[in-house]
């Protein structure tokens, strides 16, 4: 599969993980709507976005310049590498 490239898709599959997110946080607070449930999704949207940013940049641009990703696979498997050597 090549890797897409055209910036009018990029955008729309921002704009679609952008949609599903505010959609699927949406439903879950319609279920159960309270304040609590609002901050803990929030702080977990908060948190996994940041780990989702240390597991590329924070790795490519500050641990290991050698480190290119191509996604949460070849992550998972670059530490399992990682580990194997030390």
């Amino acid at each position: 599969m090549k890797d897409l490239r055209d910036p009018r898709l990029l955008y729309a599959k921002g704009l679609l993980f952008l949609l599903g997110g505010v959609l699927a946080a949406g439903l879950l607070l319609a279920e159960v709507p309270s304040w609590k449930v609002a901050l803990l999704l929030a702080i977990a949207v908060w948190c996994f976005a940041r780990a989702y940013y240390f597991s590329f940049y924070v790795i490519e641009h500050y641990i290991d310049p050698s480190y290119k990703f191509a996604g949460l696979a070849d992550f998972f498997c670059y530490l399992l590498r990682r580990r194997k050597k030390h």
